[in-house]
């Protein structure tokens, strides 16, 4: 059996166990319960509901773990721009700060 939170108990489960709830797999993950549930609700954690209890799987938390050290796929996204290198189009700001309102331009 693996105790992972010897005073409280409330981390403890056996190598047999198939589900863990969020308290242990943050545990596990050495990270917080909200960032676990964060990593469930941005897709990199698969979570199992059984009603509406929240369980991950061992083999879940593997994967997760494994996978963080490899790196990731290129999605063919373009490169940023440097959007300066481009002048931008100037606009006729003639009387902008006058107090005194001036004609409109005629054409």
């Amino acid at each position: 059996m693996n105790d992972h939170d010897s005073h409280t108990g409330s981390h403890r489960w056996s190598d047999e166990q198939l589900l863990l709830t969020a308290e242990q797999a943050a545990h596990a993950l050495h990270v917080g319960r909200t960032t676990l549930y964060a990593l469930i609700k941005d897709g990199q954690l698969h979570a199992v509901h059984i009603g509406r209890s929240c369980r991950l799987t061992r083999a879940e938390l593997l994967r997760y773990v494994n996978g963080l050290n490899r790196p990731k796929p290129r999605t063919g996204h373009k490169p940023a721009v440097n959007r300066r290198a481009s002048p931008r189009p100037t606009m006729n700001q003639a009387g902008l700060f006058d107090l005194e309102p001036t004609p409109p331009d005629v054409h």
